[in-house]
């Protein structure tokens, strides 16, 4: 073997391990990869009724059928039981209005962690827009690792290999869909799992969602009556003047 050989190989080498890790995959990376699969294919709007089973310390507490309706971007109903109880959360935007008996109690921050936006809102904003809501959601999107999930890949955007107490989402590596996403904040972790996934309207729908708070099961939700690119009616994402929604 050849001294010039040797030397080229060499150079080579070293090339490739000293690169900087900007030359690697990052979560915005990964973000990119998404949006630029299902950005304007992705279904504008589904509803759905779910079965809800709320847990305290292993055991239901209670069960519930919840009605629900999105319009993506940013537009989320839910109603509680019958459309007649009036019990109802709405949200738009930064905001969640809160109905009992058909009476506001309460005007919040929106407190769904984001999951309007990475269930599917994602896909109707321009991509830098959508960097901008994730760092909002203090996901660190210079981070990612590859592993595995209950059998199939992921990449793990938010975190590098082992890192834990940190926010990250799971991504399956085929599908590019969210399985997991783990957030941490005063109240400890919650760990959020999106299941049995199915191919509706140009994207992905979650039939079923579990929620854990520092490793209880806190509530399960499974997903009936599923369809997408339905006619909604802008009047019932309205908090100024509730209507029934069904």
């Amino acid at each position: 073997m050849s001294r010039l050989f040797l030397i080229v190989i060499t150079t080579v080498l070293l090339a490739a391990a000293s690169q900087p890790a900007s030359a690697q995959s990052t979560g915005r990376d990964i973000v990119k990869k998404m949006h630029d699969r299902y950005a304007g294919k992705w279904y504008r709007s589904f509803t759905f009724n779910q079965t809800t089973e709320v847990y305290r310390n292993d055991s239901v507490q209670r069960t519930q059928t919840w009605y629900e309706f999105i319009r993506f971007p940013e537009r989320f109903r839910m109603d509680f039981g019958p459309a007649d109880s009036g019990n109802v959360a709405i949200y738009r935007r930064d905001s969640c209005y809160r109905y009992r008996n058909f009476q506001l109690r309460s005007t919040t921050i929106n407190n769904n962690e984001g999951l309007i936006f990475l269930l599917g809102g994602m896909y109707f904003y321009p991509l830098d827009q959508v960097y901008t809501i994730f760092d909002s959601l203090h996901y660190d999107l210079a981070k990612v690792h590859e592993d595995t999930w209950k059998g199939r890949s992921v990449y793990i955007v938010g975190a590098g290999k082992g890192e834990e107490g940190v926010n990250q989402l799971y991504i399956d590596k085929e599908n590019l869909y969210p399985v997991r996403m783990l957030k941490v904040d005063r109240q400890g972790k919650l760990d959020a799992l999106f299941e049995d996934w199915k191919a509706m309207g140009g994207g992905w729908l979650e039939t079923k969602c579990s929620f854990y708070l520092n490793g209880k099961l806190l509530q399960t939700e499974t997903y009936h009556d599923y369809k997408t690119n339905v006619s909604l009616d802008d009047r019932i994402f309205d908090p100024a003047n509730l209507v029934r929604s069904h």
